[in-house]
């Protein structure tokens, strides 16, 4: 059917409710808003769904969120693993909780047991509880740090991890095979629970969740000295981590915790803050207002669901507070827990970090100074989570840390993705242990770039919307990839890897090799001078993203070459 046709049956047919009907016919006479809700079906992807809230088929809704779970209903149901049921969390988001709802009653519906959470929880506990539970797969609806007219669906499996291939392939094809809403199956709370397919998860799950975290402390001792010392700002952004992030750090004993008041509770509208993103610097506005008026050491901000984790520092040599990267807060924790590991004689000989192609390149370096494996993966925590499944399958690394440029980061396996509450945990305990010895995080921050070298990394976006824009970005995809440049500005590419089809290519020896990872519509240029550009395309927004990364004698001269290579790339797109 054309977008007009699928317009029309959607406001004539007895299937939709009327609220439905009603917001369709207010743009009767937008043939271009038309097309935008119904040129395609919402795309499930390899993590899910991701859109704007509002009626049609290439939008969030009731009727797309139930066909995406009769498709992942029928998975399981070939996969014959539907007694073992399905964990169900949301954040804070609008319609998150109907959302949520809908999928536990369409499972309900075909005989698939699902376990739903009480009330808005954090991405990494739904991780949690999968394996808690023993469910064959998990749901969260969420978001992530998405604008407020955004919503989402992420799909985990048994190991706590989203899916990976070929599950995520084999998943898309069951929900794409699903073309008539009469075939979508769904059934009274009432009677699912008459029927003992439905169960609430309650308190007991947060406190299941508490303990595993608390076990990660490498030092007790410390926070307890400096626990009256140690000033902290917290905000969730109107999101899932206030309770569970107030919680942990009350437990482990810190008593100046401030809040930020406006943006306590949840709110879908994120009405303090448009893009309630910690890696957006405006989303720190009324944190750092109340971190000057208290003297604050840190300051924290988690996302809606609560995954990724943004920090500012106080900077005790100048007053001033100092913006983290994701790449800058990995370091640290990285740092301090190979280091507090190596001084309590636990740090184990087989050890592995795992980052992403994207992520910075110290990484490497403090690996190298604690004679442990990194390794890298795709973009996508579901690949680190992968790896950690891997590696108790095959007895051969211990899992210390995880992380990713993009704020995400893991440290132990009680999650099998990236965890906001479990960073706010080790960041405060670093910044205590550090406190103790009399520097601050900026200090230590310095202390890393002297000591490994000086990193830095940037992202240039590009955002190109609606049906227009997802053509442009792969036109611009292919572009590269067939007139691949052989310097960047100044910077010559000395290797050239393309992702989709698997090829390393040198570009002074001409010889071909192969990426080793999964394919993927990923290009990656390594430059010479221990510089590098990677290009993908957003997994879940509509943007290209052009990551760079960089080392240099100084800070000033590696924001040079950073800066030298943000040229090229505004040349390259233009």
């Amino acid at each position: 059917m054309t977008a007009r046709e699928q317009y029309e049956f959607w406001c004539n047919s007895p299937y939709f409710d009327e609220g439905t009907k009603q917001e369709l016919k207010a743009i009767a006479n937008d043939e271009k808003e038309i097309e935008e809700r119904f040129y395609r079906e919402l795309e499930f992807g390899t993590g899910g769904l991701r859109g704007i809230i509002g009626a049609g088929t290439n939008r969030m809704n009731i009727y797309t969120v139930r066909k995406a779970t009769q498709g992942l209903a029928n998975y399981i149901l070939k996969q014959k693993a539907e007694k073992k049921g399905i964990a169900i969390a949301y954040d804070s988001r609008n319609m998150s909780e109907e959302f949520a709802k809908e999928t536990a009653l369409c499972m309900a519906a075909n005989g698939i047991k699902a376990y739903l959470f009480s009330s808005l929880r954090p991405t990494p506990e739904l991780s949690f509880a999968v394996r808690e539970l023993g469910c064959t797969a998990g749901v969260v609806v969420t978001a992530s740090h998405n604008p407020p007219e955004y919503n989402g669906y992420k799909v985990y499996w048994e190991d706590g991890a989203q899916v990976t291939y070929p599950k995520d392939e084999e998943i898309i094809t069951e929900v794409s095979n699903v073309t008539d809403y009469n075939d979508v199956k769904t059934m009274s709370e009432e009677e699912a629970k008459q029927q003992g397919l439905f169960e609430i998860i309650g308190s007991e799950m947060d406190d299941r969740y508490m303990e595993a975290l608390k076990k990660l402390v490498l030092s007790p001792e410390v926070i307890k000295k400096q626990a009256k010392n140690l000033k902290i700002v917290y905000t969730p952004l109107h999101g899932t981590g206030n309770l569970p992030v107030r919680r942990i750090l009350k437990e482990l004993g810190f008593e100046n915790v401030w809040v930020v008041k406006e943006q306590e509770l949840p709110d879908g509208n994120f009405s303090t803050v448009g893009y309630p993103n910690p890696e957006d610097k405006k989303a720190f506005t009324l944190a750092l207002k109340l971190a000057k008026e208290v003297d604050a050491d840190v300051v924290l901000a988690t996302d809606p669901d609560a995954d990724r984790l943004g920090i500012y520092a106080k900077d005790t040599k100048t007053g001033e507070y100092m913006s983290f990267t994701g790449n800058m807060s990995g370091m640290i924790l990285l740092e301090y827990q190979l280091a507090r590991k190596k001084e309590l004689g636990i740090l184990p000989q087989n050890g592995a970090i795992v980052t992403t192609i994207v992520s910075g390149k110290m990484s490497q370096k403090i690996a190298d100074a604690y004679q442990m494996t990194l390794m890298e993966t795709l973009t996508g925590f579901k690949y680190i989570g992968e790896k950690i499944k891997l590696f108790e399958q095959n007895h051969d690394h211990e899992f210390l840390f995880g992380y990713e440029e993009s704020y995400g980061c893991l440290i132990g396996t009680h999650a099998r993705d990236k965890d906001a509450i479990v960073a706010v945990m080790a960041l405060c305990e670093a910044a205590a242990y550090y406190k103790d010895k009399g520097i601050d995080l900026c200090e230590q921050m310095r202390n890393l770039y002297e000591t490994y070298g000086y990193y830095k990394e940037d992202l240039v976006t590009v955002t190109l919307k609606g049906q227009d824009g997802a053509k442009k970005i792969q036109e611009m995809m292919e572009q590269i990839r067939k007139h691949t440049p052989t310097q960047l500005g100044a910077i010559k590419v000395e290797e050239f890897r393309d992702y989709k089809t698997s090829v390393v290519k040198n570009m002074e020896q001409g010889t071909e090799g192969e990426t080793g990872l999964p394919k993927s519509n990923v290009l990656y240029f390594k430059l010479e001078k221990d510089a590098w550009c990677c290009v993908r395309p957003s997994g879940t927004e509509p943007k290209i993203k052009f990551y760079i990364g960089v080392k240099g004698e100084s800070m000033e001269q590696a924001t040079a070459l950073i800066e030298a290579i943000k040229e090229a790339i505004t040349a390259l797109t233009a």
